[in-house]
């Protein structure tokens, strides 16, 4: 097998994402080398890879169900927004500048410089115009099929956006320069799926059609049987054939990418999971900061039996919490002034002062320390921070990009670094060491803990002893299962979708399609794209 396939969708969140990461694993089982690509992601939940590239975390997932190692060609190009107008910019998984939306996707008038301050005059991205990158997602994308038998592509949003199709590279600009089919997945829990296939064809230009073979439907609850007149009509209208219908599942527990809206379908599980082992749950709240960026950190809490997260944003909300976690986030400073106004800032220092738990992840430490220089992510200046741990940071220009390991609570510890905050720890207890007990990262006082990795969590040993360690300290009789493996539950959430392509698609029809491309003669459904 030697081919390609470009996996678009009606609307963001239609299911892209679960869709790629399941043809990657019902390829891969049927002994096919396969691997994802997404030419520009917009995510703040990010992943570093071995060689210490940032790529999204949707990309590193699929990478997962292709069992292979992720890499930056996987997805040259991250956004990593800083406000609604602005993001940094991530080129071949490293920083390279921050600009303003205007300056990256084009528009009216003269091209936007990037954004001042962000970044060190040497690494600034210049002209930003998006297009100027096609090269390198072409290269990119090129590398990967000259290595894999199969490629399988997301793209963005959806590939009607006929404001943005000028400077396209991750739609059918990657599909037209790569001559990649196209396979449209529609979202039919929100309604509208057959108005949206239909108006996403007669969008697009003549060129661009003849590669969009057809559609898949996602997220259908009831009888098949009712919807087949449907699809029925729709092939008389496009003369394009649906390649399957997914039943809507719950718990799938995949990570989500969307940068400025949060889902959180996807971090608490929603499928069954086994009674409390111990006589209680434990509560943790979770602090919805603005920017929040890898909330998947706590994924693996949400899958222990008797562990119930939850995300919040106001002060009375964490009283009944027996841990507070405050996550990442790509604007440490913003999410600072937001715990102060809501409230929650007090709470935490007061939850502190009574010795009941509360663990701070990159940001969220940062957060908990004593003040802030910064001159790169905000350009604040100087910012007192709660004060919780004996903790000074400076933000660098140049961003930690790690996967380290190490030992904490007697355990071993893995995890993953992205950060431009450097801290300097000045007492407490040491969190995570190396084998010789020197520390590692981030620290303790009490029971407010703070780190840097993100991931660590998902270390079995370590979380179980962590959890121990909060149910002492809020006095509740709970006790972590013995035998709970997150990375087995990645596995089988992995192997639930590709279930979902092996079981409801067309895997014959799907097989030509990547295999041979988009079928000659597809019609031309008008008007098309504006001139």
């Amino acid at each position: 097998m030697s081919g390609g396939l470009l996996v678009a969708g009606t609307t963001s969140d239609a299911g892209k994402s679960v869709v790629t990461a399941g043809i990657c694993r019902w390829l891969v089982r049927q002994g096919v080398k396969v691997a994802p690509f997404k030419a520009q992601n917009m995510s703040l939940n990010s992943f570093v890879t071995r060689e210490g590239a940032e790529i999204g975390r949707a990309q590193a997932m699929q990478a997962q169900a292709a069992r292979v190692e992720p890499t930056a060609l996987m997805n040259p190009v991250l956004l990593k927004p800083g406000s609604d107008r602005s993001s940094q910019v991530v080129l071949m998984g490293k920083p390279v500048g921050e600009l303003s939306a205007r300056g990256f996707f084009g528009g009216p008038g003269p091209a936007a410089e990037p954004l001042s301050g962000a970044v060190s005059p040497g690494k600034m991205l210049h002209g930003g115009r998006q297009e100027q990158l096609l090269g390198t997602v072409l290269e990119c994308l090129a590398e990967l099929r000259g290595t894999y038998d199969a490629v399988i592509c997301e793209g963005a949003g959806s590939p009607a956006e006929i404001n943005l199709r000028r400077t396209d590279i991750v739609n059918m600009g990657i599909a037209r320069n790569a001559r990649l089919p196209v396979l449209v997945v529609g979202d039919i829990d929100r309604g509208g799926v057959f108005a949206s296939f239909f108006g996403t064809i007669a969008l697009l230009s003549r060129e661009d059609q003849a590669l969009v073979a057809g559609f898949l439907v996602n997220k259908f609850r009831g009888d098949v049987s009712l919807l087949e007149p449907g699809l029925d009509m729709l092939h008389s209208l496009t003369g394009r054939s649906t390649y399957g219908v997914l039943p809507f599942q719950h718990g799938l527990g995949i990570d989500e990418e969307d940068g400025l809206r949060v889902s959180l379908r996807g971090t608490v599980r929603e499928s069954v999971v086994a009674p409390p082992v111990g006589e209680d749950v434990l509560r943790v709240a979770v602090c919805a900061i603005p920017l929040m960026s890898n909330f998947t950190d706590v994924d693996a809490l949400a899958a222990e039996p008797g562990v119930v997260v939850r995300f919040v944003d106001r002060a009375e909300e964490l009283a009944d919490a027996d841990l507070v976690v405050v996550p990442g986030t790509r604007g440490t400073v913003r999410a600072l002034e937001w715990l102060r106004e809501r409230g929650l800032a007090d709470a935490l220092m007061r939850r502190a002062a009574e010795g009941r738990p509360v663990l701070g992840i990159c940001g969220g430490f940062q957060v908990l320390g004593e003040h802030i220089e910064d001159e790169v992510e905000s350009r604040a200046g100087h910012v007192d921070g709660l004060g919780l741990l004996p903790v000074r940071v400076r933000f660098a220009r140049e961003k930690t990009l790690t996967r380290p390991v190490g030992e904490a609570l007697g355990e071993y510890v893995e995890g993953y670094e992205i950060h431009h905050g450097v801290a300097e720890v000045t007492g407490g207890t040491a969190f995570i060491s190396d084998d010789n007990g020197h520390s590692l990262d981030g620290c303790r006082v009490g029971e407010v803990w703070g780190t840097h990795w993100h991931g660590s969590l998902e270390s079995d040993g370590f979380r179980r002893a962590f959890l121990r360690e909060v149910a002492a300290a809020a006095g509740r009789r709970f006790v972590p299962a013995a035998d709970t493996s997150f990375a087995a539950l990645r596995e089988e959430q992995l192997d639930r979708l590709g279930d979902l392509i092996e079981n409801h698609a067309d895997t014959d029809a799907l097989w030509r399609l990547i295999e041979s491309g988009a079928p000659s003669g597809l019609p031309f459904i008008p008007p098309g794209a504006p001139a």
